[in-house]
């Protein structure tokens, strides 16, 4: 195959460089990001971390002394149904599966006074809300469970008169115990 110039024409592209050239201009036409837009975007995302680090750290906190706090209450719960019941209520503890229960006087689960229908068992385990608390220790003269009286005087699980009575709990590296007095059954919270 010739091509024959005429004067002042001149021979266009052939079919096969005719599309490669429009494919070559489809893909220079294609959507792309520039260095500067991808550095914006890496230091909005290093912004968002730096503010989510510490709200994370806060959410931990906020668990481990909503938890130190659920546990004191529990327990006064505990004592006063004890004391306006006239009988023995227990405070049961299981750090192997992160929960507590509150107990009648005939060893069965009482019903929660909140959520009818189900039985007075917190798990911190199950609890989205509190999920990160760890229960450490629980040391009723070395029982896991404390007892109230009609009085509100606490004792161990043997039922003898409690000596020392705490429950110590940790969210990452935040530490709370609450203390159970003997005698008066006073319970606090501290770090």
């Amino acid at each position: 195959m010739t091509h024959r110039l005429y004067a002042g024409v001149v021979p266009g592209p052939s079919k096969r460089s005719a599309q490669g050239l429009a494919a070559l201009n489809a893909r220079a036409a294609l959507p792309a990001f520039t260095l500067i837009e991808l550095l914006i975007v890496v230091v909005i995302i290093l912004i968002a971390a730096m503010t989510a680090v510490p709200m994370m750290s806060s959410a931990t906190t906020l668990q481990v002394r909503s938890a130190a706090n659920m546990i004191a209450a529990d327990l006064e719960y505990a004592k006063s149904m004890a004391i306006s019941r006239g009988q023995y209520y227990s405070v049961v503890f299981d750090t192997g599966a992160e929960s507590y229960r509150i107990q009648n006087q005939a060893g069965t689960v009482i019903q929660h006074p909140v959520k009818k229908g189900f039985d007075y068992i917190v798990d911190f385990r199950n609890d989205s809300r509190l999920n990160r608390v760890d229960i450490v220790s629980v040391d009723f003269n070395s029982a896991s469970q404390v007892k109230f009286d009609y009085l509100g005087s606490p004792f161990d699980g043997d039922g003898s008169p409690l000596n020392t009575g705490t429950i110590t709990i940790r969210a990452g590296t935040l530490t709370k115990t609450v203390t159970v007095e003997p005698v008066t059954g006073y319970v606090s919270v501290s770090n």
